[in-house]
């Protein structure tokens, strides 16, 4: 077995979005010809705007199929109170998904989404308590032979060199739910800074941990710390045996993404 997942994130479709990139990531992607395309959140920069979401909606179009999204916190109106509160992620169903918590298979992979963005936190992310037993119940039907994936938009730790805390809300519960539910990988976004470690650095007492691959913003001019306007995104192999992580950066000479940092650890079926 080995499954290939190209996972970007945060690629921010308004003012910030660099639609150069954008171009040169659609491009690549279909080179790649990966088994899954995920995109862990922030389609949009401001979620009040249609003309936003018609564009993220293109660019989701253009990439390669198929895929497994879900929404982040700018995803959910900042500016109207009304849709934020009654309707946070009516404008994400829309344009984007109506699936909040999708899943997708393969022979011997599957990958499972959860949706931390809420209407009553501006930059905060959380999983309820449903959404918990959602996940528990779906990772329970699939056996230790099967590599389980989470995705979701925000982190469960914050990179060092971020000075702000940017974990979402029970950090410490998300990740005892991962290792409980046998994930051994999980996609998020929303700090703009790459980072690939396991929950076993930040949380003692787990049973097995969880890889932890984070993807700064992929397509925006916003990232953050050592990553401050560049964009990057990742490239996994899932195998039998390991599970195999590049960490790719957008080089301007290059003119394409490139990897900057390989990654191998080992399965833990």
């Amino acid at each position: 077995m080995r499954h290939r997942i190209l996972h970007i994130s945060d690629v921010h479709v308004g003012p910030p979005h660099r639609p150069e990139i954008a171009q040169k990531l659609i491009a690549q992607a279909h080179e790649i010809r990966p088994d899954l395309l995920v995109i862990s959140g922030d389609f949009v920069q401001r979620a009040d705007f249609a003309d936003q979401w018609r564009a993220a909606q293109e660019l989701r179009a253009a990439l390669p199929s198929p895929q497994l999204v879900v929404p982040g916190n700018h995803d959910v109106p900042l500016f109207n109170a009304h849709l934020r509160l009654l309707n946070p992620l009516g404008r994400y169903r829309r344009y984007i998904s109506r699936d909040l918590n999708p899943i997708f298979e393969l022979p011997g992979l599957v990958v499972v989404g959860a949706c931390t963005a809420h209407g009553l936190t501006l930059d905060g992310g959380r999983l309820s308590k449903r959404q918990a037993d959602t996940l528990r119940k779906t990772l329970a039907r699939y056996g230790p032979d099967t590599c389980k994936v989470v995705v979701w938009h925000h982190p469960v730790l914050t990179p060092l060199g971020i000075h702000r805390n940017r974990t979402m809300d029970a950090a410490d519960a998300a990740m005892a739910l991962l290792d409980e539910c046998g994930a051994e990988l999980l996609l998020c976004g929303h700090v703009h800074v790459s980072y690939v470690g396991n929950t076993l650095d930040v949380a003692h007492g787990l049973r097995q941990g969880t890889i932890i691959c984070q993807s700064g913003t992929t397509t925006s001019r916003r990232g953050y710390g050592r990553e401050q306007g560049k964009n990057s995104c990742n490239l996994i192999e899932v195998e039998d045996n390991a599970i195999r992580i590049s960490q790719l950066l957008y080089m301007e000479d290059a003119g394409r993404f490139v990897p900057v940092a390989e990654h191998t650890f080992p399965r833990s079926k």
